[in-house]
């Protein structure tokens, strides 16, 4: 926020205030940043056919389980027949709330997956992919660091199920592309790193 030109920030409800949060109070209050409090159930429009669904987490009811990452915004963005599910660091007890919540519906499939957490153990279950069930799966994760993200049983599960997974600590800087008949190409920028 600091360095780049913002219109709009979509955050959630803030589950517990600390010194970061603070700091994005007085950032988007000195810049003049729209702040958009998004809720289960909001659609946020971009344009035409495009738009992101808020899956999680509920205004009211949040989970109080490491409030921080279990209540992340998890968004699915929607252009034509492609979806991304964006999924924040939500962990194995948001995961199993929002399978509830959607367990009768394809609401959380998607063409592409933002894996939860930096692909940690704590996240990314095997009935969670199952359900997403992702052609493509995006890990954010910094090479070498100190957690040993991501977890190799969270890349047996996707390799499982046949994801075509790109890290970054691997594959730099990821771009996807979607044509005007749902295909996609993801090209990688290893440059980057």
């Amino acid at each position: 926020m600091k360095n780049i030109k913002l219109k709009n920030v979509i955050i959630c409800k803030q589950p517990e205030i600390s010194d970061n949060f603070e700091e994005f109070k007085e950032l988007v209050k000195q810049k003049k940043i729209n702040v958009i409090v998004a809720n289960k159930g909001d659609n946020i429009n971009i344009e035409k056919n495009l738009y992101f669904s808020v899956l999680w987490p509920y205004k009211t009811g949040m989970i109080s389980e490491n409030v921080l990452n279990n209540n992340s915004l998890v968004l699915k963005l929607n252009y034509k027949n492609f979806s991304m599910l964006f999924t924040g660091d939500i962990e194995k007890i948001a995961e199993e709330a929002i399978l509830n919540e959607y367990k009768n519906s394809r609401k959380i499939q998607s063409t592409v997956l933002k894996v939860a957490h930096h692909g940690s153990k704590s996240s990314s279950t095997e009935e969670f992919i199952n359900m997403v069930k992702p052609k493509f799966a995006l890990i954010g994760v910094g090479k070498e660091n100190k957690y040993g993200h991501p977890n190799v049983d969270v890349l047996e599960r996707l390799e499982k199920l046949g994801t075509k997974i790109y890290r970054t600590d691997c594959d730099g800087e990821i771009s996807i592309f979607v044509g005007w008949k749902g295909r996609v190409k993801v090209n990688k920028n290893i440059k980057t790193i």
